[in-house]
């Protein structure tokens, strides 16, 4: 027998609801940008990237809501997914034959060979809300999201006839589970002649962990009741220094790390603080940015699947009725792929948003966003 690791992140609603990653964010502005966002999202999406942008806006911007924000990524080298699904499909053309076909069988056999040894697969999709009341006094953000993730190893058995092998081979899966709550809190200052702002997230914080077991043909992409969870609170901290159109912006992440350990399984989640620095240039038809994790983001103790991302995105404003972004993201500890990034935003009358963002990386990695935004 042998073993093959796939790391998949899913979906959850919120109480159970899920966004992502913690560095990800479903954000249609900012994904088509290569997933910036320290210095430059706008104050309903600032708490996702750096609480200290809630309190930079238009003079004309009012209360705003965020909702919904929904994204997905992928990554499935090997098409494992699809091998399985294959799989399962010709399992019940064997199983419904009623008489053995040494053509199924052959089949049953090519997909447990090929899904033997295949590369992780990984897929994150999330979901978030935001409602944001800027003012020169301090500017508050209320908003929520979360993410999960999961670790699952097929287990090929090697040995027997077909239905002993298909019936024999199975999918563990183990998944980590995280929302928050929150409220960002900013303002802006002048010191010495300069405009900063600063920020702050107290927020509350859910992490669960899953663990499930099942037969390859019964296996599903999804994750049921948790078996560890615990509650904390925890706070982020952002900053932004701004000349003329020029900005510089650092943002602290989960400032107490947590971690979280499985019962039923040997893996540990770690949620360790990440610094992100920001520039960007933000004009009023034009914006350009870089992002720089200073940090990395450790995930799962046991695995090396860390990351830590460089970030670099461009958009052109119509006249604030339609927008054109795109973007690109590389991951200096090489665990994701390279990306391009690109999307649309439609704004009419500056009283509705919706941003529309996709993803490319090789070896099968793609990724798409979405997010509807009012402002009154």
């Amino acid at each position: 027998m042998s073993k093959n690791g796939i790391s998949i992140g899913l979906a959850l609603a919120f109480t159970s609801l899920a966004s992502s990653a913690a560095s990800y964010a479903p954000d249609g502005r900012s994904n088509a940008m290569g997933n910036i966002g320290v210095a430059t999202a706008d104050y309903l999406a600032a708490p996702l990237y750096n609480p200290a942008l809630v309190a930079v806006f238009h003079e004309s911007d009012d209360i705003g809501m965020l909702l919904p924000a929904i994204g997905v990524n992928a990554k499935d080298a090997d098409s494992s997914l699809e091998t399985i699904t294959d799989l399962q499909d010709t399992i019940d053309d064997y199983e419904n034959s009623g008489s053995n076909s040494s053509a199924l069988e052959q089949d049953i056999n090519n997909y447990l060979d090929e899904l033997d040894g295949n590369a992780p697969v990984n897929v994150t999709a999330g979901v978030a809300f935001a409602i944001a009341i800027p003012s020169n006094n301090v500017s508050v953000n209320l908003y929520g999201r979360g993410y999960v993730e999961a670790i699952s190893s097929i287990d090929v058995y090697t040995s027997g006839d077909t239905t002993e092998r298909y019936e024999k081979s199975t999918v563990e899966v183990t998944g980590f589970g995280y929302s928050e709550f929150g409220i960002a809190l900013a303002k802006q200052y002048t010191i010495y002649g300069e405009s900063f702002s600063f920020g702050v997230t107290p927020k509350y914080q859910i992490l669960q962990t899953y663990s499930d077991s099942t037969s390859v043909n019964d296996f599903e992409v999804e994750l049921d009741d948790f078996d560890s969870e615990i509650t904390a609170f925890n706070f982020d901290l952002g900053a932004v220094w701004m000349k003329n159109n020029f900005r510089t912006a650092l943002a602290v992440k989960d400032v107490l790390a947590q971690e979280v350990k499985s019962t039923t399984t040997s893996y540990t989640y770690e949620l360790n603080p990440q610094v992100t620095l920001g520039l960007a240039y933000a004009a009023e038809y034009f914006t350009f940015g870089v992002d720089v994790d200073l940090t990395e983001q450790t995930r799962y103790v046991e695995l090396e699947d860390n990351t830590q991302f460089a970030r670099v995105g461009i958009e052109f404003n119509a006249w604030h009725w339609a927008q054109l972004r795109a973007g690109f993201e590389h991951d200096i500890q090489g665990t994701m792929e390279d990306s391009l990034t690109a999307g649309i935003g439609i704004s009419p009358f500056g009283t509705l948003n919706l941003d529309i963002a996709g993803s490319y990386g090789s070896d099968n990695q793609a990724g798409a966003s979405a997010n509807l935004s009012f402002t009154f």
